[in-house]
């Protein structure tokens, strides 16, 4: 078994170190989300760019379909864990695995991954911190050969606690649950949105996934600056005590960079509220702020 660094990244000189050990996975979730003012569709997965060049070994996640529920009349929700199995499996990830995602857009690709296999109880998963960008500035290997893993037995054991529905969202509104909402502001304040409605959440706090990680390579800031920015929204990261924390988008998707923001600076995990504003912006029962 590979050492697995704490946390949820590895950086592209650990990835490069283990790149041939027979036990790793590397997953290529590039995608595209357009903007809330663009016409729908929004959600595109970029297979082509896979195919033009990727990391060795590197197999290709669909993120718009592999991964989520295409009976579920809410956008991008999770896949049921026989759905699961049976991609994660195809594409030779199994039980003894160990994995690392990775895209070129602030990781919220390889971080929704991460999410889905940590719900399913995988703990082997990293994310690669600055992803593509970041590895290829640094002059590393790119290939277009694809890759002959043997199917593995993947075997998903769902972790609840991670996984909110809205009407879970609905009683944290009248208890000390945080609601990190990693929007835009625009979108937060109701200026933009993707659903017929614009607004939060009541209660939730604005922390832009974007603002989350920075440079040339979008990376992950430090844990200080981290928990600087967590500061600038309200959000003191030393006085969480034993509140649970969710944290909601469009689609589950830009939400988990915020999330792993938070794992980075305290070693908490986030829950992710998965119907997110696709669902809760779409609901005219549900309340909202402005």
């Amino acid at each position: 078994m590979i050492d697995l660094p704490a946390g949820p990244l590895v950086e592209t000189e650990w990835l490069a170190a283990h790149l041939n050990h027979p036990q790793l996975r590397v997953v290529d979730m590039r995608g595209t989300v357009l903007p809330p003012t663009a016409p729908k569709p929004h959600y595109f997965a970029r297979p082509e760019d896979y195919a033009a060049g990727h990391l060795p070994g590197a197999v290709y996640i669909d993120w718009t379909k592999d991964i989520i529920d295409l009976d579920d009349p809410v956008p991008a929700q999770i896949a049921p864990p026989e759905k699961i199995a049976r991609i994660l499996g195809e594409r030779g990830i199994g039980d003894d695995s160990i994995v690392v995602a990775y895209d070129d857009w602030f990781s919220m690709y390889a971080g929704r991954l991460l999410w889905v296999l940590r719900y399913y109880g995988f703990e082997n998963a990293r994310i690669l911190n600055g992803g593509m960008i970041k590895w290829q500035a640094e002059g590393r290997p790119i290939t277009t050969a694809l890759p002959n893993h043997s199917p593995a037995l993947f075997t998903p054991r769902p972790q609840p606690e991670l996984r909110k529905n809205a009407d879970q969202i609905m009683a944290a509104l009248n208890n000390d649950t945080l609601l990190i909402d990693a929007r835009s502001k625009k979108e937060y304040h109701g200026e933009e949105s993707r659903a017929v409605r614009g607004g939060h959440i009541p209660g939730a706090l604005n922390v832009f996934y974007q603002e989350l990680l920075s440079g040339p390579h979008q990376t992950y800031a430090s844990p200080e600056e981290l928990r600087e920015h967590f500061a600038a929204a309200g959000i003191d990261l030393d006085s969480l005590d034993d509140r649970e924390v969710v944290a909601y988008c469009n689609g589950g998707v830009s939400a988990t960079p915020a999330a792993m923001a938070l794992e980075i600076a305290t070693g908490r995990r986030v829950a992710i509220y998965d119907g997110s504003w696709n669902e809760w912006g779409n609901d005219e029962g549900k309340p909202l702020e402005r």
